[in-house]
């Protein structure tokens, strides 16, 4: 029995979660991917262009995805305020209740259920993975900031407290510490 091999047929069965044919609840699955993305996505990655590149598709089919969630009412497009050429997509407060019917709520549920050093250990083993994948294939995937070799931190303690201060070099932009937890499609992990 050949365990790597097993594991990626045990994930593709897991992937037809991901990946259902026709709609679910009314929406797509390259619908459902851009909602999810655009919930936890960092303000540098809530652009048509960076949605593109995490779904996989061309901007033309990304332009499409933002029409129909944005007709639905879960996501808004507004005017970047330091660039008016470019577009900011946010996730309406009725996108944010409708996510609680995403059908990757089972995997989520069954996977939180299990210790944590084994939920570590899962999610670890699926960044090796994506990791070897990239650096096979000369690419880039999408992660958190905090793991990125862009973010920049910096500690400063005062008299009873250290304040942490975030910067992204990539961005050129100081960094709120609650987005050193969201997606970028701009990731580059740490070579080793």
């Amino acid at each position: 029995m050949n365990l790597a091999r097993e594991s990626i047929e045990l994930l593709e069965q897991v992937a037809r979660i991901l990946w259902f044919e026709g709609t679910k609840h009314g929406l797509r699955d390259r619908e459902w991917m851009a909602l999810r993305f655009l919930s936890r996505a960092n303000r540098f990655s809530r652009t048509p262009s960076a949605l593109a590149s995490y779904v996989g598709t061309t901007r033309g089919t990304a332009s499409f995805i933002i029409g129909e969630l944005e007709r639905l009412g879960y996501i808004e497009r507004k005017r970047s305020a330091t660039d008016k050429r470019s577009v900011m997509l946010s996730v309406t407060q009725q996108g944010k209740k409708f996510l609680v019917r995403d059908p990757v709520n089972v995997l989520v549920d069954a996977i939180a259920v299990l210790d944590e050093e084994v939920k570590i250990r899962f999610r670890d083993t699926f960044r090796h993975v994506l990791d070897q994948s990239d650096a096979a294939e000369q690419r880039h995937h999408t992660d958190v900031c905090k793991r990125c070799i862009f973010l920049r931190e910096e500690r400063t303690a005062t008299d009873s407290k250290t304040a942490a201060e975030f910067s992204c070099r990539l961005f050129r932009s100081p960094i709120a510490e609650a987005e050193v937890d969201l997606l970028c499609t701009s990731f580059e992990h740490h070579r080793q």
